[in-house]
């Protein structure tokens, strides 16, 4: 029931801000990127002390575990979403380490399309008519935020797909983890406390990163002409992140609020301008069009289906 009710002003506000904070997090590890860090590394520090922090938090609050009274089917299930979590966090950096971050972004906001077809594919869902509707205003956003054509930068359809296509097929397979995620999640993992879930998730999503770091020599820490810049930058990655899954697990459930709500989904919006602000990234104004049809369709599409 309290999906319907209206936000409160300190509940809009904290949404805008892990908002603000997930979009600065993408926006850090740019920097970090820039700067001699790749993108394991960058997962192992953003899961790992993410990971040891909720561990803490979930032992200072006396949460139980609960593993003992997950079903067999359960068990299975939870570590597959595990790996899912932790490849699609090392999809998402690797497309935010070749697009502007707002872009990569964007792509990646189709999860809630990807989610919708793993539901039918997986379960047989139908989409909701909401969902159809959206589909078609969601891509075409898209189409004009990526520039699909090569119009607003000049270099046509070829030479733009050259640019962008890796970092874009990073983003979508971002989206398809999640959105596979997602719907296994509400299938299969029912009963499961949401902060014992995360906590897993993150551990799992580290150990993958580990392992990645380790196929690839090891940590690649900041190098470079500006270690300082890669330091900060995977600090404030680490740091955005882990707070801002803190305050949705401490702060949110004592304002009522769904720690998922569609009003977080303006993080590509703040992206955008914290892009432009601190790495100098710049889009055109028809981009930025493009850029706002996603967010208010992914936007409108959620609060509808939180009713």
């Amino acid at each position: 029931m309290s999906s319907t009710r209206a936000l409160s002003g300190a509940a809009f506000a904290t949404l805008l801000l892990i908002a603000l904070m997930m979009g600065g997090n993408h926006v850090a590890a740019r920097l970090a990127f820039n700067n001699g860090v790749d993108v394991a590394t960058a997962v192992v520090f953003r899961s790992v002390v993410s990971a040891l922090f909720l561990f803490a938090l979930l032992r200072l609050q006396r949460v139980p575990f609960g593993f003992d009274k997950l079903s067999p089917r359960q068990k299975r299930f939870l570590p597959l979403i595990g790996l899912l979590i932790g490849f699609q966090s090392l999809s998402i950096y690797s497309s935010v380490a070749r697009l502007p971050v707002a872009l990569a972004l964007l792509a990646f906001n189709t999860y809630p399309l990807c989610a919708a077809f793993w539901d039918r594919v997986l379960y047989g869902k139908k989409p909701q008519r909401a969902m159809l509707i959206a589909m078609p205003v969601i891509l075409v956003g898209l189409a004009l935020a990526l520039d699909v054509f090569g119009a607003a930068s000049g270099l046509g359809a070829s030479a733009q797909w050259a640019q962008i296509g890796v970092g874009v097929a990073f983003a979508v397979l971002a989206a398809l983890l999640f959105g596979l995620a997602m719907i296994l999640t509400q299938h299969e993992i029912t009963g499961l406390d949401g902060r014992v879930r995360t906590f897993t998730t993150l551990s799992t999503a580290g150990l993958v990163a580990i392992v990645g770091a380790t196929l690839h020599g090891g940590l690649q820490l900041p190098s470079g002409a500006s270690p300082a810049l890669g330091w900060l930058g995977l600090g404030m990655l680490t740091f955005l992140y882990g707070t801002a899954f803190t305050i949705m697990f401490t702060v949110l459930p004592k304002l009522g609020v769904a720690g998922n709500s569609a009003i977080m989904n303006v993080e590509p919006v703040f992206a955008l301008a914290l892009a432009w602000l601190i790495l100098g990234q710049a889009i055109s104004p028809i981009q930025i069009v493009g850029a706002l049809i996603v967010v208010a369709a992914v936007m409108v599409l959620g609060l509808r289906r939180g009713k």
